[in-house]
C-alpha cells in the first residue's frame, strides 16, 4: 500500500499551476492554492474560474460537479497554510533563486512526511532537492500545457529519491487521470529533450531559408500527422522557454545538436516570444502568408528528390530517440508515450522508425549531412543495429551507410 493522503498544495497559480490545480481537484483532492500576494492569487484563482466555465459550456462538466470542485478549493497568499497539507506541487517560474525560495519554506513548514514535487521542466531536481533537509521525499512531476487535457506526466527521480517516494508519486499521478513515465534526472528529461531540439531543427531550416515558414509547418504535418508543425508550436510554447530548454542542454551535453539557433536566441533577445507577446515566427491572425524561399541551398535541396522537409524533421528526431534508448535514459515505450500523450503525436518515434525503416531514416539523415542541415554527424548505433544484413556483390555483408565491408 502507498502512503494515503487527501490534501494537496500547489504554489504558484500562472496558466500551468492552475492547470494543475485543477485536475487535483477534478480528482477529488482538497487543494490548498497559494500565490505570492493577492493580485497573482487574484489572477489565479481567475485561470481556474475560467477553465472550469469552459468544461462547463462544451458540457464536460455539470453545473453540480463543476460546484463540488470549487468547494474543494482554499486560496492562501500566505505559504505558512500548507502546513497540514500531505503533498506539494511546486509551479513557479523557471528560475532557482525562486525555487530556493519555496522549497526552504516548503522544508520548514510541511510535515516531515510530506512529499514536495517541482513541476521543472528544465532546472535540475537533484539541485532543488537539496535545498531540503528531505531530498529523498522530493521529486519531480512535470505537466504539460494545458495540464487538465495533456496526459502525460512525468517522474523525474534524483539518486536521493526512495522508493517507496517514487511508488506514491506514480500512484497519484495515475489517481490525477495521467499516464506517467518514470525517469532519472536528466536535461530536459524525454518529452522536452526530444521536442525542443526538434524545433530548434525547424528554425535553423527556416533561418538558412530553405522554406517558408508555412511550408516548414505543412510538411511535418503531412509526413507525422502532427496537430501543428514546429514554428507554429515554437510560437505556443514560447521561444524563450524553447532557448532555455536548449541552453540547458547544451550545459549537460556540450553536443553540437544542442546548440541554439542563432535566429532564435535573436528573438527571444527582441522580444519575440510567440503567443505570449503577440510576435514570433507568426504575428497573428492577419499575418500574410510568406512567399517561397529562392535562396541557391533552397533550390538545392528542392532539387534533391530524397529531401523532404518533414521526413528531415522527423528523422532527426528518431535519432535523437533512439540515442535515449540506447542510452539506457528511456525505454522505447517511454519515448513514445512521451511524445505520444505529452506533445499530440499521433505516433512515437520508434513508431514512425517502423512505418519508414531504418534504411530510409538513415539515408535522410546521411543527405541532410550533405548539405550541412543537421549537426548530427553519425546516426545512433542504435539506428544502424536496426540496419537488415546486406551481401554485397562479392558475398561479404556490407551497406553502403557503413562504407561497404
Amino acid at each position: 500500500m502507498v502512503q494515503e493522503f487527501k490534501k494537496v498544495g500547489v504554489v504558484g497559480l500562472g496558466t500551468m499551476g492552475a492547470g494543475i490545480a485543477e485536475v487535483f481537484a477534478r480528482a477529488g483532492f482538497d487543494i490548498v492554492g497559494v500565490e505570492i500576494d493577492q493580485a497573482a492569487l487574484d489572477r489565479g484563482r481567475g485561470h481556474v474560474d475560467k477553465s472550469l466555465s469552459r468544461a462547463v459550456e462544451k458540457g464536460k462538466l455539470t453545473e453540480e460537479e463543476r460546484s463540488e470542485i470549487d468547494a474543494r478549493f482554499t486560496f492562501s497568499a500566505s505559504r505558512e497554510d500548507l502546513a497540514d497539507v500531505d503533498f506539494v506541487v511546486e509551479a513557479v517560474p523557471e528560475r532557482m533563486d525562486i525555487k530556493r525560495d519555496v522549497f526552504g519554506d516548503l522544508d520548514r513548514i510541511c510535515a516531515p512526511g510530506t512529499i514536495l514535487a517541482t513541476n521543472t521542466s528544465s532546472l535540475s531536481v537533484t539541485e532543488i532537492a537539496a535545498l531540503t533537509d528531505r531530498p529523498e521525499k522530493v521529486v519531480g512531476l512535470h505537466f504539460f500545457n494545458p495540464a487538465p487535457v495533456m496526459k502525460l506526466a512525468e517522474v523525474i527521480t534524483t539518486v536521493s529519491t526512495t522508493d517507496e517516494t517514487v511508488d506514491v508519486v506514480t500512484e497519484v499521478a495515475k489517481r490525477i487521470g495521467k499516464t506517467p513515465i518514470t525517469v532519472g534526472d536528466r536535461g530536459g528529461f524525454v518529452a522536452n529533450a526530444l521536442l525542443v531540439p526538434y524545433i530548434n531543427d525547424g528554425i535553423r531550416l527556416y533561418e538558412r531559408q530553405i522554406a517558408t515558414r508555412e511550408e516548414i509547418d505543412e510538411s511535418v504535418k503531412k509526413a507525422a500527422g502532427l496537430p501543428m508543425g514546429p514554428l507554429t508550436l515554437a510560437d505556443l510554447v514560447g521561444l524563450d522557454v524553447c532557448l532555455a530548454v536548449m541552453d540547458v542542454l547544451w550545459e549537460e551535453f556540450h553536443d553540437p545538436r544542442y546548440s541554439a539557433s542563432p535566429l532564435l536566441r535573436r528573438m527571444v533577445a527582441a522580444g519575440r516570444l510567440g503567443r505570449k507577446t503577440g510576435q514570433g515566427f507568426y504575428k497573428g491572425k492577419d499575418d500574410a502568408p510568406e512567399s517561397r524561399r529562392t535562396g541557391r541551398l533552397a533550390q538545392m535541396v528542392r532539387e534533391e528528390e530524397t529531401l523532404d522537409i518533414g521526413e528531415m524533421l522527423i528523422a532527426a528526431q528518431i535519432d535523437d530517440a533512439m540515442r535515449m534508448i540506447g542510452d539506457g535514459y528511456a525505454s522505447a515505450k517511454d519515448v513514445d508515450t512521451a511524445l505520444r500523450f505529452g506533445c499530440g503525436y499521433p505516433k512515437g518515434p520508434t513508431e514512425l522508425l517502423e512505418d519508414r525503416g531504418a534504411e530510409s531514416v538513415i539515408t535522410t539523415l546521411v543527405s541532410m549531412g550533405e548539405y550541412s542541415l543537421t549537426t548530427i554527424a553519425v546516426p545512433a548505433p542504435l539506428l544502424m543495429d536496426r540496419l537488415p544484413d546486406v551481401e554485397d556483390s562479392e558475398g561479404h555483408g556490407g551497406c553502403a551507410c557503413h562504407g561497404g565491408a
